[in-house]
């Protein structure tokens, strides 16, 4: 392997050019057949991926119909009743927290269910743009490094770099980003689970107009603590640190008033559990705002049915992709003729997707199997559509 360094005059670009000899025949179908094992890895687990995904689907969706056929609506948040004791309860109120979350660092303080301090250092950051082609039997790469100085959230190690010298990162931060969570939670007189508090995650910035800088060496330059000498000028290693709350929990003469929540759960006393449903699901939700109890469902019947088919496409690619590297052999066969070479690969394509296709169709008829019998029987007749189609495409053999 022969390298070739050519720099364009800037400490912040270079390009690398790397040859290699042109793989043979057995070399390359020594590739071709370790694809085809992950092909097939990845053929079998679709399958895996779509049935699971339709018992899960219909799952949610009838654990969703008995819940609300069963949750009841609260009358008041503010007193809990013995009667609703185990069942399935509606509520919407204002989120309440014990004690304000503090970060004393900064002497940050808010009445909210979480706060998160996040950290970016100024650090190098490498990009990297390949190019390949052939030249004199040779198959070459020209690989184009480019460097430039970015905040970044995690530490970039400079020591994977194509050039680290000039491109320097520190190996760690000297302020770390961490999120704190409120232990008491309450809507009304109820206190939320766990799951129900892990749901509060619409994050937003905390605006620091109204604070002062807190040490000598941190500068306030606005939504940002500054570690370092000109924020306007930053060097690699400069620090900066934003703040994100979560929740808001009490009245703020700078950020409103606290937020309303609607939570769907189980009575357990004054706390607000997980519903385990008959199908084994287990009901626990929790939308921002005042919703009413038909349009949680709702909400959850949409984000089940998005949820259902983002699988689906996802079960198919996974086939689709497993089909066309066990079949990777038939073009690597005929590579050295152009014509057929183009040829053989739009056909094999054509019949991955055929094949990937009738069989996600199957496969997904098969899970509705048990649940919905016609629904079953419907979709299996469709997932014989793309085979007729493409053999119908096929011209008839010529009568001897």
């Amino acid at each position: 392997m022969s390298r070739n360094f050519s720099d364009t005059g800037s400490r912040k670009e270079h390009v690398k050019i790397t040859s290699e000899s042109k793989p043979g025949f057995l070399e390359r179908l020594s590739e071709t057949s370790g694809g085809m094992l992950m092909g097939l890895v990845t053929f079998l687990l679709s399958f895996y991926l779509l049935f699971t995904n339709e018992g899960r689907a219909l799952r949610t969706a009838k654990s969703l119909d008995e819940g609300l056929s069963l949750v009841i609506p609260l009358d008041s948040i503010h007193s809990v009743s013995q009667q609703n004791e185990g069942r399935l309860v509606h509520l919407a109120g204002a989120l309440s927290t014990s004690k304000p979350l503090f970060d004393p660092s900064y002497g940050l303080s808010i009445q909210a269910v979480k706060l998160k301090r996040t950290v970016e250092m100024y650090q190098w950051v490498e990009y990297e743009d390949s190019t390949e082609y052939e030249e004199n039997g040779e198959i070459k790469k020209e690989t184009k490094y480019s460097y430039n100085t970015e905040w970044k959230s995690e530490v970039v190690n400079s020591r994977n770099f194509d050039r680290e010298i000039g491109h320097k990162n520190p190996s760690a931060m000297a302020v770390e980003s961490f999120t704190a969570v409120s232990p008491n939670v309450h809507v009304g007189s109820f206190v939320l689970s766990k799951g129900l508090v892990d749901k509060i995650d619409d994050f937003k910035q905390l605006s620091l107009s109204h604070l002062e800088d807190p040490h000598a060496d941190v500068t306030r330059g606005g939504d940002y603590f500054y570690h370092s000498e000109n924020p306007r000028r930053p060097e690699v290693g400069d620090l900066r640190v934003s703040f994100f709350y979560a929740g808001l929990s009490g009245d703020d003469p700078h950020l409103g008033s606290a937020d309303q929540v609607t939570v769907i759960a189980r009575q357990r006393g004054d706390q607000l559990v997980p519903y385990h449903t008959k199908s084994g699901d287990v009901l626990q939700i929790l939308y921002p705002g005042a919703l009413s109890v038909e349009e949680v469902f709702q909400k959850e019947h949409e984000s089940n049915t998005m949820k259902t088919w983002v699988l689906r496409g996802a079960g198919w690619l996974a086939m689709f992709v497993g089909i066309s590297l066990m079949t990777r052999i038939f073009y690597t066969l005929v590579d050295w003729f152009p014509v057929v070479r183009d040829l053989v690969n739009i056909g094999l394509k054509a019949f991955a997707f055929c094949v990937a296709s009738s069989l996600s169709l199957l496969t997904i008829s098969i899970g509705w199997l048990f649940y919905r019998p016609l629904w079953a029987l419907l979709i299996g007749l469709l997932s014989v559509v793309p085979i007729v189609v493409a053999k119908s495409r096929v011209p008839p053999k010529k009568q001897q």
